[in-house]
């Protein structure tokens, strides 16, 4: 005789979590050093403090709208849970937040509130949950899923499905 094999009933889809602005690790910067990347003419290479014990290291492709000058001192907005790569061999851990216009000849930085500290999370009100881990970020291709609905005013004040980003006290 054969013996059956029971079916294993199916499992309950977990209820997928939504991909929204909440599952983005965005921090507050300030660039400590930024220096011309050796062999890419495109990118600076810069030393960041985001809170941690170390600073991050991350390049960015700004080099055709601003100077090594404009970078250092410069409180900036961070996408810190990203996985860390070697852009033209240097190794960046992150994403500095910039805006842009449609053909992207105008970067601008997406600047925290003035009164926002280092390492402090920026937030929109209406989206909370803890960050995804890098891999998930990779996995589930959430900045496909959150970029598009990201967008800067006439002031420069950025919004996620046009609710204003926040940290410290304010905008």
């Amino acid at each position: 005789k054969k013996k059956k094999k029971k079916k294993k009933s199916p499992q309950p889809a977990a209820a997928a979590e939504p991909i929204d602005i909440s599952k983005l690790n965005i921090i507050v910067g300030v660039i400590n050093k930024a220096w011309e990347h050796e062999t890419a003419d495109k990118l600076f290479c810069e030393e960041i403090d985001v809170g941690e014990a170390e600073p991050r290291q991350i390049a960015s492709g700004l080099r055709a709208h601003y100077t090594a000058e404009d970078l250092a001192g410069r409180k900036v907005c961070i996408l810190a849970n990203l996985k860390s790569r070697k852009l033209m061999g240097f190794p960046s851990h992150g994403m500095v937040l910039c805006a842009s216009n449609e053909d992207g000849s105008v970067v601008k930085f997406v600047d925290p509130p003035a009164d926002a500290t280092v390492g402090e999370r920026i937030a929109v009100e209406g989206y909370t949950g803890e960050p995804a881990t890098e891999n998930q970020v990779i996995k589930k291709k959430m900045l496909d899923a959150i970029f598009p609905d990201l967008r800067t005013d006439g002031e420069g004040v950025a919004s996620y499905k046009g609710v204003a980003l926040t940290a410290g006290g304010g905008n």
